[in-house]
């Protein structure tokens, strides 16, 4: 049978990592599945990585990687699908919010031809009102970017090995891992489910955290808001044409006015308006700084395959 690779990115989960492992060789087991499952130990401060060695010592079917710091949950995703080694590979995450009950119903659409199986969420499950918003805001802005509905993806999908390949072969350092997937094209299918609660543990996302994550994918996956760059400009512009008529026909009619005001606020509404601009820009100009650096996505420092050959050696 073909055999399935089960990547989890993994950021301070030891509490999570011995549950996830048990559910997701549970499910697969029973579904009469053969499969791997690859844990990315994302840079963790806490005890992670060793408890997934401790985890890989105990079951021949679980492998780990370990960042030697934190590069990301996109960069843990991509270290994944460059270490599987199965047919197909599904992405899920540690703390088991992505029910592992679901992915024998992905295996099933794969097996009759669909090369990406999506998992869309039917709700997003309890979390705070700004997280919530923030979080459909950003999906809506994401979505109309590359055309595709955002609102209830997710980074759990299943993807043949020809999709897998195709992603390992793309060479951009700040990658939209959900995005990317739909890029890709390929017959895709959808699986429906219910996020669910974290047993351990709690959300490794800040609103901070949530912004950063937002501004990055945004700017590597559209040119968006350059484009809202020219468009500030050209409003700008018609507004400076209208007052500027406006000014002058009242300068021929002797009704002019003193304009102190008004010229305090033309001037801070345009030094604004090209402060952002300058700063859209900027950050462009950075990601290009950052691609042509040509640095490595992240770097392994340690696998349960090394840990393996010393204990027996």
């Amino acid at each position: 049978m073909n055999l399935l690779s089960v990547i989890i990115p993994s950021y301070n989960e030891e509490s999570n990592v011995p549950l996830a492992a048990a559910r997701l060789s549970e499910v697969l087991e029973t579904a009469n599945i053969p499969y791997e499952l690859i844990f990315v130990d994302d840079g963790s401060r806490d005890r992670t990585y060793e408890v997934i060695c401790a985890e890989a010592r105990c079951n021949p079917a679980v492998r780990g990687i370990s960042f030697s710091r934190n590069f990301g949950k996109e960069s843990a995703i991509f270290a994944g699908l460059r270490e599987a080694k199965g047919d197909a590979a599904v992405v899920t995450d540690c703390d088991m919010q992505f029910p592992p009950e679901v992915i024998p119903e992905m295996v099933a659409l794969w097996k009759q031809g669909y090369e990406v199986v999506e998992g869309k969420k039917r709700a997003r499950g309890k979390e705070a009102a700004a997280h919530g918003w923030f979080a459909r805001m950003f999906y809506k802005l994401i979505g109309k970017a590359v055309g595709m509905d955002m609102a209830s993806s997710s980074d759990f999908k299943l993807l043949d090995r020809r999709v897998v390949n195709v992603l390992n072969t793309l060479t951009e350092k700040d990658t939209f891992f959900r995005a990317l997937s739909f890029w890709a094209g390929f017959r895709t299918a959808t699986v429906e489910f219910e996020v669910q609660e974290r047993v351990n543990g709690t959300s490794k996302w800040s609103v901070r955290g949530l912004i950063q994550y937002a501004i990055n994918n945004i700017t590597s996956f559209t040119t968006a808001p350059l484009r809202l760059v020219t468009f500030l400009g050209i409003l700008s512009l018609i507004a400076s044409l209208v007052l500027g008529v406006q000014t002058l026909v009242r300068f021929f009619m002797g009704s002019a006015v003193e304009g102190f005001t008004t010229v305090i606020l033309l001037l801070l509404v345009i030094g604004g308006t090209i402060m952002i601009s300058l700063g859209i820009i900027g950050h462009y100009i950075a990601r290009i700084y950052d691609e042509v650096k040509n640095r490595p996505r992240y770097i392994v420092a340690h696998r349960t395959e090394e840990e393996r050959h010393a204990v027996d050696a």
